[in-house]
């Protein structure tokens, strides 16, 4: 959700050290832009259209070239 990716941005990019390279609207862009990339950790939301976050991790995970990708799962729910 752009709400949520423009809150999240911030907060990362005020660490030191700590830039935000890409942002994946959903999660076939996150594998895409993962293979681009290659960052150090990867934000995933569980809950995106196209390809859901633990789809595009597992994706991320068995993939080689990504073997030195961090994944951290964030994600929201409304109940």
């Amino acid at each position: 959700q752009a709400l949520i990716r423009a809150a999240v941005r911030p907060l990362i990019e005020s660490e030191p050290g700590l830039v935000v390279v890409g942002e994946a609207v959903d999660g076939r862009e996150a594998i895409t832009l993962a293979r681009e990339l290659r960052p150090d950790v990867v934000l995933m939301d569980i809950r995106m259209p196209v390809l859901d976050g633990i789809a595009a991790t597992r994706e991320i995970c068995a993939d080689p070239d990504l073997a030195g990708v961090r994944v951290l799962v964030l994600t929201t729910f409304e109940e």
